[in-house]
Order: C-alpha cells, then sequence, then structure tokens
C-alpha cells in the first residue's frame, strides 16, 4: 500500500529537528529504525517527530490553488461558500465528489504518516539507555507518542471508518493490509493509548507546544463522546467516562477562557490561557500557518500577501443563524464584512462576510508570514463535551453544565439560559458549539456523531440523512464517511470494497 511505504521508508526517518520552540535542533543527520544510538537527544527526537505531521492537518493540496485539508471538513458542512472554484469546492457544494477528489487522499497520506512517526518512537524510545534520561522522562515522551497516534487514528476512523491498524514499523514491503472496523480502533488502538499515557506524570499544561495531561484527557473526553454517539453507539457508560475526563481538565488543568475573542488572535497568547492543544507554526516558511492567506478576501488589496484566496467563507444564511446581540458574529469577532486597503488606506468593503478567526494582523499588514497556531482544542470547547456528555450521561443538565454554557453565552453577551428539559439543554449545547467552534474543524464530525443538522432557515435541528443543504444538495448514508482514496486501493486491493456509494 502506497502510503505505508511512505511509513516504512519515509517517514519513519527522523531528522533532529522540528517545528517551533520544543523542537530547536539543527539537522545533524538521520535516524532510520535500525540506527544504534543513544542519548537524550535522540529519544527526544523520536517524540518530537510524531508532531511534524500535525502541520499536515493545513497541508496544501497539490495541484490546487488556495486548497488545504482544512477546507475539506468546511466545505463537507453546507455553512461554507468559496471565492475559488480551483479548491474543488463545487464538488463539495453538490456532493458529488469521489475517491479521486481534492483534500481525501491528502488527509489520509498525513494522518498515516503520523501514525508511522509515532510508531518508530513508541518501539525505540524504550530501548534508549543514556545517562540523564530516566524512566520517567521515558514514560512521559511515550505518553506522549501515545496521544498523537491515538489523535491521528481518531481522526483516520471518523473520516473513512474502518482503516489499517498499523501499531508497529513495517519490517518489509509486504504492506497489503486489510482494513479493521473502526470499533477495533477504538477499542485497540485508541482508547488503550490514552489510558497508557492517562497513567503518565504529564504536566497538566505545556506552554511550549508538546503534549500535556490537559490534551490527554481532552483527547479522551472526545473520543469517549463519539464513542457513545453514532456511529459507534458503544452506550451510555461512555457518556460518563468522557464526562469524568473534561471535568478533569476544568478543574485541574487551570486554563480560562480569554476575556476577548481577539484574544485567540494574539501571537503573545500561543500555548496559554484558554489553549489546550495547538498545532505549532512560526513565521517563516515552510512552518507559516496558512490560514490567514486562505481566508482573506479573494484578490481583496487588504494585506501584503501576494494571494488573497478566500478559500473558505461562511453562507449568509449560517451568518443570520447567529441570536440576536451574539458577540461573536459582530465585526472583527469571529467574521468581518471591511478592511482598509494596504495601498489606500481606504475601507474596502467585502461582497459577503469572511472569517476573522485566522486573520493575524502583523501577517496581513506586514510579513505575509503567519505564525499563528492552529487549535485542536480549547477550553470552551471542553466545557461544551462536559455539558453534552454530562446532561446525556445524568439524565438532565447538572449544575456544573449549566454554569459552563453560560460561561461561554456571558462571552458572546448572551443571556444565561436557566433549568432546561435534557433536550433542550443537548440541543442549546449544540448550537452553542456550531457558534463557538465554527470553522475549527469541529462542526462536520459533531453533525456525524450526532447525526443532526442546524437547519440555519428552518432553525430546527434536522436528521443528517436527508437534511437539503442551502446550496440544495441533500446529504445521503454515503456522505457519512469519505471514501478511501483511489491511489490507495489501485496499490491495495485488500482496501476494497471502498465505503458506501463509493
Amino acid at each position: 500500500m502506497k502510503i505505508l511505504k511512505h511509513i516504512a521508508l519515509a517517514s519513519s526517518l527522523l531528522t533532529l529537528s522540528s517545528c517551533k520552540e520544543f523542537l530547536k535542533e539543527n539537522p545533524t543527520g538521520f535516524i532510520t529504525p535500525s540506527s544504534n544510538v543513544s542519548s537524550v537527544k535522540v529519544a527526544r527526537a523520536y517524540a518530537n517527530a510524531g508532531y511534524a505531521n500535525l502541520q499536515g492537518l493545513l497541508a496544501g493540496q497539490a495541484s490546487s490553488y488556495g486548497g488545504n485539508t482544512w477546507n475539506l471538513l468546511e466545505f463537507m458542512t453546507g455553512k461554507a461558500n468559496s471565492d475559488l472554484g480551483q479548491t474543488g469546492f463545487i464538488n463539495f457544494e453538490n456532493l458529488s465528489y469521489n475517491n479521486t477528489s481534492f483534500y481525501v487522499d491528502t488527509w489520509w497520506l498525513q494522518l498515516y504518516q503520523g501514525v508511522g512517526a509515532c510508531n518508530l518512537a513508541i518501539q525505540s524510545i524504550p530501548t534508549i539507555n543514556a545517562s540523564g534520561l530516566t524512566d520517567a522522562q521515558k514514560t512521559n515522551m511515550l505518553a506522549e507518542a501515545h496521544t498523537l497516534r491515538a489523535l491521528y487514528y481518531f481522526f483516520l476512523v471518523r473520516m473513512y471508518g474502518a482503516v489499517p491498524s498499523v501499531t508497529a514499523v513495517p519490517t518489509d514491503l509486504n504492506l497489503n493490509l486489510p482494513r479493521t472496523p473502526a470499533k477495533d480502533i477504538y477499542d485497540k488502538i485508541i482508547i488503550p493509548d490514552l489510558l497508557t499515557a492517562e497513567a503518565s506524570t504529564l504536566p497538566w499544561q505545556d506552554n511550549t507546544g508538546k503534549v500535556s495531561m490537559g490534551m490527554v484527557e481532552s483527547l479522551l473526553a472526545d473520543v469517549y463522546l463519539t464513542y457513545a454517539g453514532a456511529a459507534i453507539n458503544g452506550g451510555a457508560q461512555y457518556y460518563a467516562e468522557s464526562a469524568k475526563r473534561s471535568l478533569n481538565v476544568i478543574q485541574k488543568g487551570g486554563y480560562t477562557l480569554f476575556p476577548n475573542y481577539t484574544d485567540m488572535i494574539n501571537p503573545a497568547n500561543k500555548n496559554t490561557g484558554e489553549f489546550i492543544f495547538q498545532v505549532q507554526y512560526a513565521a517563516s516558511v515552510p512552518s507559516t500557518n496558512p490560514l490567514t492567506a486562505l481566508t482573506i478576501p479573494n484578490y481583496s488589496g487588504i494585506s501584503k500577501y501576494s494571494d488573497e484566496y478566500g478559500s473558505v467563507y461562511p453562507t449568509p444564511e449560517f451568518i443570520k443563524s447567529f441570536p440576536a446581540g451574539d458577540k461573536r458574529v459582530q465585526e472583527k469577532q469571529f467574521f468581518y464584512t471591511s478592511y482598509p486597503s494596504i495601498k489606500t488606506g481606504q475601507t474596502v468593503t467585502f461582497k459577503n462576510t469572511y472569517i476573522y478567526k485566522w486573520f493575524d494582523v502583523n501577517a496581513v499588514t506586514n510579513t505575509a508570514k503567519s505564525d499563528l497556531n492552529y487549535t485542536i482544542y480549547r477550553l470552551a470547547d471542553v466545557y461544551l463535551m462536559y455539558a453534552e456528555a454530562s446532561n446525556r450521561a445524568e439524565g438532565a443538565p447538572n449544575a456544573n453544565a449549566i454554569s459552563y454554557v453560560n460561561k461561554i453565552r456571558a462571552r458572546a453577551n448572551l443571556a444565561p439560559i436557566g433549568a432546561l428539559s435534557q433536550t433542550a439543554f443537548e440541543q442549546e449545547v449544540w448550537l452553542q458549539r456550531y457558534f463557538e467552534l465554527c470553522f475549527e474543524n469541529k462542526m462536520w464530525f459533531d453533525m456525524i456523531r450526532t447525526r443532526k443538522v442546524h437547519n440555519d432557515v428552518t432553525g430546527n435541528w434536522d436528521s443528517f440523512v436527508g437534511h437539503k443543504t442551502v446550496f440544495g444538495a441533500t446529504f445521503t448514508e454515503k456522505n457519512l464517511l469519505f471514501p478511501v482514496p483511489k491511489q490507495e486501493s489501485d496499490v491495495n486491493p485488500n482496501l476494497l470494497p471502498n465505503n458506501t456509494g463509493f
């Protein structure tokens, strides 16, 4: 299988350098699975390698203009539009995408390369006996690798369903592995990996960007919440497990909501405050964050970027679905509608509303290189995971759950909620997830696990299957999973049959 050859031959080669603060070593050579090396730096290099493919979550798509993997999960919601036909948007707008469409193959490639790097770390770190490297340090480095492998597989099973189980570095080129059911991937890889990491002594926070206990517990809360819902339908007890982990983060992690939404686009706040775990970026090629340019209105002339892509922006219906007075939809909070021209200083008014969540002022006006991090988990997300999971586990919202939802509403200048039924409270949580976490690659996964879609026109919660988007396309069973990429199934027939409808 093509991707597994990459794992064996390419991505398992570890350079002693990687991205940002905690990966500062200059390249001094390469480490292969057969290398005989033993030092603290080498152990750290193995652990660091697992982080590299996180940047693949925003990777550029070959043969596209303004196309990055991030686009896929926003296009699919039916709540995003695009200025660029070249990004393949039309195929997702009308749901005519297939196993050769943009992004589907790049996600698969990046995720399995990440798995490969983590497998090498998990295999190699225990064998290193170096002066100054303690058993506790090894345990924590392994916890990082197990957590990252769980994260990569968590994306894989939610996107593709049954996928090959790869938990060791290949020793030969017999790589035509079959697909393993998603539930088995959860039971045998994702959850055990996270329980292993949970038993470590990782700190609750890490402001250099490494995996912390806050990340471990946030991811485990998300995994259990997803496992309890569709498509696994694991059982009510997993809602309780999810609530337990998210409450741990809230009560023990020391994280706090930022007072202002714009605090989240201040580079000085990276890896602090509300942020639990982020993909690290720096204002230097190739590690500059691509989302600023991707979300600037197409050729609007407001920035130093030569390319202003306008790849993704919200539909008018989504913007109108926010409640009256919601601060998040006010100008230059989560969105914006105008900005001064970089040449004349005169205000440019856009034809649409665009995303401000990734607006790096210094990059736009000065450097054209954004070093904003990309957030995987932040406290607001964990508040809402706890609210949803505890409500399901206990049959009604408890005082903490109501309080956490009201903290999010208060920042949005919305009135607090009072006593609600279990169903009404759940729908309020879902709605706050839509508004608070929009365009953070969360909404599509929420739609899949709840099998519900908020209808921005009627205000109802539609069943996923049968929901008609504002573009006139209707979700079917086919759309619950992405297809296995053709370039993978062509070289590994064991990946077939493909997912329903492909």
